[in-house]
């Protein structure tokens, strides 16, 4: 921090204030947690059990919820940049859904990460936390864009989502033939089934559609890329480091059940 103060002050740098107070927060030395891990504890309400042993078949720790709100938490506070969530609410209530993907969102556009989150019909309020969608229904490609565009998309096919139905439940049974008829709004010529490969293709010739193209057709200038962002080595830590870490975890296994392992070797000694 000291070093960090003489650079701005020399540049004539003055930061956020904000950003500053936490920068000397997190410097602080002595603390058992950082305090980006106490917020992170906060956020996913996860405070009132911090000092809770997670617990496992044999050993009864948190509840069910606060466990995937512990594995939300745990990718949150590393230095990731990029998440992968598949269906995170399955065995929570809504209000812990909300309250997890809305802390997601904000490490999203504070930390400038990108996240790629799976759900199950989400709640409406849910769904409104989301920037982009990613439709994908029987191997095809739906739709892929601005959260606030797919009704629009969904409209120049002739269906349109009724008062007091939820987007995320819309989605859902727009591409489902049994489902499918009830939100059809053209009146210019009657109903038909659209099987999804249609839909598909609607999307590609779609304005949505281009639009996506031309992004992803951008060449990437590869001069941009760090030189340790790739991996130059089959393995990203020597084998050495390999079998240092292995050991040490397998001691810390046998550490924390050594009355069983003691228990079992005088067992075999003494028969």
């Amino acid at each position: 921090m000291k070093e960090l103060t003489k650079l701005e002050t020399e540049n004539n740098i003055r930061p956020t204030p904000e950003i500053d107070a936490f920068m000397k927060a997190s410097s602080v030395g002595g603390k058992k947690h950082s305090i980006s891990t106490d917020y992170i504890l906060k956020v996913l309400g996860l405070d009132v059990c911090s000092e809770t042993v997670v617990g496992s078949d044999m050993q009864r720790g948190v509840s069910g919820g606060q466990r995937k709100r512990v594995t939300t938490g745990e990718m949150i506070v590393g230095p990731r940049k990029t998440l992968f969530m598949d269906e995170i609410s399955t065995g929570l209530d809504s209000s812990t859904t909300f309250q997890i993907v809305k802390c997601v969102k904000n490490f999203v556009h504070l930390m400038e990460g990108t996240v790629l989150m799976g759900l199950l019909q989400p709640a409406p309020e849910t769904y409104e936390l989301f920037d982009n969608i990613m439709f994908l229904s029987e191997g095809y490609m739906v739709y892929q864009g601005p959260r606030e565009d797919v009704l629009e998309f969904f409209e120049s096919l002739g269906f349109k989502l009724p008062p007091r139905k939820g987007v995320a439940d819309f989605l859902q049974e727009v591409t489902s033939k049994k489902d499918q008829a009830q939100y059809w709004v053209d009146p210019s010529k009657p109903y038909e089934f659209i099987p999804v490969s249609k839909m598909a293709d609607a999307f590609k010739n779609s304005r949505f559609g281009r639009s996506l193209e031309s992004t992803l057709n951008v060449p990437y200038d590869k001069s941009r890329i760090h030189p340790s962002a790739l991996s130059k080595t089959k393995y990203a830590a020597p084998k050495w480091e390999l079998l240092k870490s292995c050991f040490a975890r397998e001691k810390l296994l046998i550490t924390r059940h050594r009355f069983l392992y003691i228990f079992r070797t005088c067992q075999v000694c003494f028969r």
